[in-house]
């Protein structure tokens, strides 16, 4: 019997479309042609032959892919021979307008600052006001000069508008992939036992929602990894709570001349065995001398 088809349940590639979905709701954005980007770079200066080189394969390759996908959901499985190949879909880089291409520059510019958010501010994030997310301005070519065409956490037109950080949120499906991912977390054997595992659960959520879309792009595009070691943090922080409290349980009831926890029991068990036989290794080592 053949063994049924591994699904994998969340991958970077999605995870990473939804996180950027979710950015481009704090955003202003010119037209929706700018919303996605090729390239992320540090500075506006360097969008330069190299930049746009690497910028125009990039969209290249989205544009592959986009056509090979959509062939495949027409295809038909049973249709082997005439099953499409992703290299009928390759395009010349070289063929795609420049003004085409989307740049997003890693920009603080735009953000206000606040003094005294921080009494020692070690860069200039820490200066300006707080943000969910790293933030960035898009360029693209208009009328032969690189042009400001979004602008993140800003609400209205460039000149009009404001700085705000409250009026976006996480799409639907990025907040379905929190859930999922934290259901499955809970669900490994180094967690599934302890009795409080669903204050875990609500405790990585938590985490999750405040954290999501500090993942940065240009740094990793492993935002699973990312997100998988947020959830392990939030877990191992509820446990080392929860034994905290339960030690200081187990010492009121010896105090008041009660049995502690099963597991303090057990834990002094294995501490007098251990003195036992340490004893009889000393007396041991006495006599052969």
């Amino acid at each position: 019997m053949a063994q049924p088809k591994k699904v994998n349940y969340l991958n970077n590639k999605d995870i990473l479309k939804e996180i950027h979905k979710s950015k481009m709701t704090y955003c202003y954005v010119a037209d929706d042609q700018y919303a996605e980007f090729d390239v992320i770079l540090d500075d506006v200066k360097k969008i330069n032959r190299n930049s746009i080189k690497v910028a125009r394969e990039n969209r290249a390759s989205q544009v592959q892919s986009a056509g090979y996908q959509a062939a495949m959901a027409l295809h038909d499985p049973k249709d082997y021979k005439n099953k499409p190949k992703q290299k009928e879909f390759a395009i010349d880089p070289k063929s795609i307008d420049q003004e085409d291409l989307v740049f997003r520059v890693m920009d603080m510019e735009h953000i206000p600052l606040e003094p005294g958010r921080k009494k020692n501010p070690r860069n200039e994030a820490e200066t300006k006001a707080k943000v969910n997310y790293p933030p960035f301005k898009h360029y693209g070519l208009i009328n032969g000069n690189w042009e400001e065409v979004a602008r993140s956490h800003w609400k209205g037109g460039p000149k009009s508008g404001k700085f705000c950080v409250d009026h976006g949120s996480i799409t639907n499906e990025l907040g379905k992939m929190y859930l999922k991912l934290v259901d499955r977390y809970s669900q490994r054997s180094n967690w599934r036992g302890y009795t409080y595992v669903d204050e875990m659960r609500g405790q990585a959520l938590l985490q999750l929602s405040y954290i999501g879309l500090q993942f940065n792009e240009q740094k990793s595009d492993n935002p699973f990894a990312y997100y998988t070691a947020a959830v392990n943090n939030s877990f191992t922080r509820v446990l080392n709570l929860e034994k905290r409290n339960q030690m200081i349980r187990d010492d009121i009831l010896i105090e008041q001349g009660h049995l502690p926890s099963y597991g303090r029991q057990i834990q002094h068990e294995n501490e007098l065995r251990e003195l036992r036989e340490a004893a009889i290794a000393s007396q041991t080592t006495d006599t052969n001398d």
